[in-house]
């Protein structure tokens, strides 16, 4: 039987609109959806292309058991119970605390299924708990936590009014805007520029954005974007760029900002930026003329060693200029309801690592610590880790010592659609589902942040259902609960409740009435969010607006700090800058003449998971290299092709060289996501020949920021070396 259906796609934030064609149970066509509200006909290649990834021959379709080193299929009964068996018994000799928990992107997308986590780890009683945040954007989190009350409170560039735009360290039409529901990124923010405006992209690379956009390429030192930062701040102070009566109004702190970036001129930050002073004066100049002005930064920034710094100061900037709550600013996001009134009034308790004692953030513990969480002996140690939909082993720092962690578990269990790097050390591989086998509203950040230019909602059932054995991920969980001992959300009552429901679907015809249970909790979420019932979205498919942004709709309104004010100068930020950047600029300046490496995103990947699809690594899509600008390869002997090492006190491994002018001299980019020679369960991206970056990333505690715990991975510093007589 033919069908058309509607739905959008959930690889990343833009959720673009999409119409498939199924057939008995396959989907046959994908196409953009020409009428959806926001995308209108926007797809990239990726999602077009997800039925190849949901169907690949390597999908995991039924339970399997590692017995002596070969997986062996078993059923879901055999696979539950002993999983129970194990966990129960490691919790009783090890305690609650030896169980824990890596929850990946992908599913990340479906916004039950983090609820469903945190059922699981409740009844589990552990803090184990890891997540992505740490390896891309939990500077932001630890920010917002502390300027807006809660780390949830989201703020975003209005794109399609703003007359000036900056993006530093980001790359949207590549990878377009981290946590931002932006289809289009390239045509709305080339319209900046069309309509007056000026767009600027800060970066070590001339990306494909600078590129298609145009604007002004800045071209900055990696891992020094703090120091300019910091000096635009000094500047704007010094200009008196400040809106008093708004600050006196609605924010705390500002009387402390001039001494904390005194020091910091733009001739200072020049030294080790290579951004001039009077570029950055110009550009100073350029954001307080404009009529609605926005710096926005991603994970260029994110993932340098201080990225909740330099993210501080650029919220600083954009809220104390009058730009923070109105249009062509920056937003606050509002979702269907105050999702960041019901964090504020149930704050989640904090927990501290074993290793370092750091704090959680959103409950989650850094991941580039989850190595040592499991190789250090002590009470306290992981023993037995979950790990859904992920894999940290490509994704994390110091790889190989990661994979040596994994190795050492007593109990590894993955829940995936394909046996990946990761689940390859897993004692038991759980099959789930892919995003077109589950009813679905939009990520959490676009439905209940709100962090979207233009505000709609949209639902989604599931378009085909999962293929042989294969478990939604909400009822592997509360399955896992009720077998492990571990009740969800730590109720008996509830956990009892679940399993009833379990029964009745099992009961001839009434089973059939039953409705799901996802669907269930959608329902309830869009009615509580009033978007309405599931039915009444289903009239829609394509989408339903909710209305326009308006300006002052943040400020005095919907801030859930104690004070009901924006926070500007938190103790520990500023503490922590007084301690850490004059040091750090020291260092700065010792290594101006030394390499460092960059991660780069590229248009046929996403993250380490697109490289099983042959059709996105043909030909010299094979592999990932090295980019280097042409001075640095003549000095380094270096030719196109020719292969290099690349090493530093973490680790070595080896590229082809691709020589590139659209980085600036000193700095080197390697795309991330590669290394899968070993992964023989991935029958296409075992064939191709990338190396993994993040072999060179440092884990451990003195290697993480302290506040945020977030990973090194931008402006690593390496040393770079032809191999002579190879090329690729």
């Amino acid at each position: 039987m033919k069908s058309k259906k509607v739905t959008f796609c959930r690889i990343c934030e833009p959720l673009c609109g999409l119409v498939v064609d199924v057939e008995n149970n396959h989907i046959t066509n994908i196409k953009p959806d020409q009428n959806h509200v926001v995308s209108k006909g926007y797809a990239c290649m990726k999602g077009l292309s997800f039925e190849r990834f949901r169907t690949t021959p390597d999908r995991l379709t039924h339970p399997l058991k590692k017995v002596d080193g070969q997986y062996q299929r078993i059923s879901w009964e055999q696979a539950l119970n002993e999983i129970g068996e194990k966990v129960k018994n490691l919790r009783k000799v090890h305690g609650d605390e030896s169980v824990g928990l890596y929850f990946g992107n992908p599913v990340s997308f479906s916004p039950l299924l983090p609820l469903f986590v945190m059922g699981f780890l409740k009844g589990l009683n552990t803090s184990k708990f890891f997540n992505p945040g740490s390896l891309d954007l939990n500077n932001k989190f630890a920010v917002n936590e502390r300027m807006y009350g809660t780390g949830m409170a989201l703020t975003f560039p209005d794109v399609d009014r703003a007359e000036f735009l900056m993006i530093i360290g980001s790359n949207p039409t590549v990878s377009k805007m981290s946590m931002i529901h932006l289809p289009h990124p390239t045509e709305r923010i080339k319209a900046i520029t069309e309509r007056g405006g000026r767009v600027v992209h800060l970066n070590p690379r001339r990306t494909e954005t600078a590129k298609q956009v145009g604007g002004d390429q800045v071209f900055i030192r990696p891992d020094t974007d703090v120091y300019f930062l910091a000096a635009f701040l000094h500047e704007v102070l010094q200009r008196d760029g400040v809106k008093h009566q708004r600050v006196l109004e609605h924010m705390n702190g500002f009387e402390h900002l001039k001494a904390i970036v005194a020091d910091w001129t733009p001739e200072k930050q020049a030294q080790v930026t290579g951004v001039s002073a009077d570029t950055l004066r110009a550009l100073v100049s350029a954001y307080l003329k404009a009529d609605g002005a926005a710096l926005y930064a991603s994970t260029g920034l994110n993932l340098g060693r201080n990225g909740t710094l330099g993210f501080w100061f650029l919220e600083i900037i954009n809220a104390i200029t009058g730009n923070l709550d109105r249009l062509g600013g920056t937003l606050m996001g509002q979702g269907i309801f105050d999702y960041n009134k019901l964090l504020a009034e149930n704050p989640s308790p904090t927990n501290y690592s074993r290793i370092g004692n750091f704090p959680s953030l959103c409950e989650g513990l850094p991941t580039p610590l989850l190595a040592d969480e499991i190789l250090t002996p002590g009470e306290g140690q992981i023993r037995a880790l979950f790990v859904m939909s992920g894999n940290p082993l490509m994704m994390g720092t110091n790889s190989n010592k990661f994979a040596k962690a994994l190795d050492s578990l007593e109990l590894m269990i993955s829940i995936e659609i394909v046996r990946n790097e990761t689940a390859n050390y897993a004692d038991y591989i759980l099959p789930g589902t892919h995003f077109a086998e589950r009813p679905d509203i939009p990520i959490a950040f676009t439905s209940m942040i709100g962090l979207t230019p233009v505000p709609y909602y949209q639902y989604t059932d599931r378009l085909v259902s999962p293929p042989g054995e294969c478990r939604d991920e909400a009822w592997i969980l509360t399955q896992l609960s009720n077998i492990c001992g571990a009740p969800f959300y730590g109720s008996k009552a509830l956990q009892t409740v679940l399993n009833t429901c379990e029964r009745i679907k099992k009961i001839p015809l009434l089973g059939k009435q039953f409705t799901p249970m996802p669907e269930r909790l959608l329902g309830m979420i869009s009615r509580f969010g009033k978007q309405g019932s599931l039915n009444k979205l289903r009239r829609s498919p394509h989408g339903v607006l909710r209305g326009d942004w308006k300006s002052n709709n943040y400020l005095g309104k919907r801030v859930h700090t104690p004070s009901n004010k924006v926070e500007l100068a938190p103790p520990d930020l500023v503490e922590l800058a007084a301690s850490r950047l004059p040091a750090m600029f020291k260092e700065e300046l010792e290594q101006t003449n030394k390499i460092k490496l960059i991660s780069k995103r590229e248009r046929f990947s996403h993250n380490a998971w697109t490289h099983n699809d042959e059709a996105f690594v043909k030909g010299k899509r094979n592999t990932n290299y090295l980019y280097i600008h042409p001075q640095d390869a003549k000095k380094l002997d270096i030719s196109e092709g020719q292969r290099v090492k690349i090493s530093n006190d973490i680790g070595v491994v080896e590229a082809p060289a691709a020589i590139s002018d659209d980085l600036m001299p000193g700095t080197v980019a390697l795309p991330q996501g590669w290394g899968h020679q070993g992964s023989d369960g991935l029958s296409v991206a075992c064939k191709t020949t990338g190396v993994n970056s993040n072999i060179l990333a440092a884990d451990g505690p003195n290697q993480i920021e302290p506040i945020s715990g977030i990973a090194h991975f931008n402006g690593i510093v390496v040393q770079v070396e032809a191999i002579t007589g190879k090329s690729a």
